[in-house]
C-alpha cells in the first residue's frame, strides 16, 4: 500500500526554522518525483518545492533562498528544511509523490509562524 507520512510541523516564531519529514513507501520513492505543497485557509493548494528522481529541484518564488528540499534514499524520506520563516508561511503542508500511474498525498502537517 502506498503511504506518505509527514512529521515535523509545529509553532515557530518569525525568523525561526523547522524541518519537515515525509516517509514514503518504496514504490513512490523510487519511481517518481516528490515534493511539498501547502494550503492556507481560503487559498488554493500551492507547490512549495519539488525534487525529481534526477535530483533536480523546483521552488516557489516565495520560498527560494529560504527553503531546501532534499531526499535520503536509504531512509525513503524527503525533507523540507525551512529557514527565516514568515507569518505568511503559515499553512498545512502536504507531502506529495508522483508515479507514472498516480499521484499521492500525505495527511498534512500544520506549520504556524507566529509570535
Amino acid at each position: 500500500q502506498v503511504q506518505l507520512v509527514e512529521s515535523g510541523g509545529g509553532l515557530v516564531q518569525p525568523g525561526g526554522s523547522l524541518r519537515l519529514s515525509c516517509a514514503a513507501s518504496g514504490s513512490i520513492f523510487s519511481s517518481g518525483a516528490m515534493g511539498w505543497y501547502r494550503q492556507s485557509p481560503g487559498k488554493e493548494r500551492e507547490l512549495v518545492a519539488l525534487i525529481r528522481r534526477s535530483g533536480s529541484t523546483t521552488y516557489a518564488d516565495s520560498v527560494k533562498g529560504r527553503f531546501t528540499i532534499s531526499r535520503d534514499s536509504a531512509k525513503n524520506t524527503v525533507y523540507l528544511q525551512m529557514y527565516s520563516l514568515k507569518p505568511e508561511d503559515t499553512a498545512v503542508y502536504y507531502c506529495y509523490g508522483s508515479t507514472p500511474y498516480a499521484n499521492y498525498w500525505g495527511q498534512g502537517t500544520q506549520v504556524t509562524v507566529s509570535s
